[in-house]
């Protein structure tokens, strides 16, 4: 079983966690590890739908509805049937080429931290909020709900993820989190770590 915020007096961890971190380390190899498992897995969800969008490889987005083609991946979706629900109106006065850009962006920002396992705070901030804003987008109350879950579907697995792999700081594995939070410039604004 995975330990979580006791380890042994010969954990690494813990003498590796930077001066004033909470103590949210996991102390097992393993589940540090598979933490960090979940945060390449995670990571590359966001920057596989920046990909598709971007280039339309054919699996969400067709080539012809490519972001680099002309399409427009956040209008795209905000103004398809697969927003229903009583916040319709508003995800249809968002859709523009800013919300495109701005998706476009958090898309590939939140894939490429995660992955490299730096910035997993505000990752799981900005990520959470835009899983967030699609599962309600998708409304999956009622009878023309698209999931079969309405309560817990894909985009709150995601966002949990996210949070998980932030507050155990994943990106201390197989990832460059020790050296990110060793930088002066994150030591002055954790917010980044």
């Amino acid at each position: 079983m995975t330990a979580l915020h006791t380890p042994p007096a010969h954990s690494t961890e813990l003498a590796n966690a930077a001066e004033g971190d909470e103590a949210h380390i996991v102390t097992t190899p393993g589940g540090r590890r598979w933490l960090a498992v979940l945060r390449l897995a995670t990571g590359f969800i966001f920057l596989w739908a920046f990909l598709d969008k971007t280039f339309g490889l054919g699996y969400a987005t067709p080539p012809e509805r490519a972001w680099i083609s002309g399409g427009t991946p956040s209008q795209g979706f905000l103004n398809s049937d697969s927003v229903i629900g009583p916040l319709k109106p508003f995800f249809a006065a968002i859709a523009s080429p800013v919300s495109d850009v701005l998706f476009m962006v958090a898309m590939l920002a939140i894939g490429l931290a995660v992955i490299l396992g730096v910035g997993l705070r505000i990752s799981a901030v900005v990520g959470s909020l835009l899983m967030i804003a699609m599962y309600l987008a998708e409304w999956p109350f009622g009878a023309n709900a698209a999931s079969t879950n309405p309560l817990v579907d894909y985009h709150v697995i995601y966002a949990l993820s996210l949070i998980v792999i932030a507050a155990l700081a994943a990106g201390d594995t197989w990832g460059f989190g020790r050296r990110w939070k060793a930088f002066p410039f994150v030591q002055r604004n954790r917010w980044l770590v």
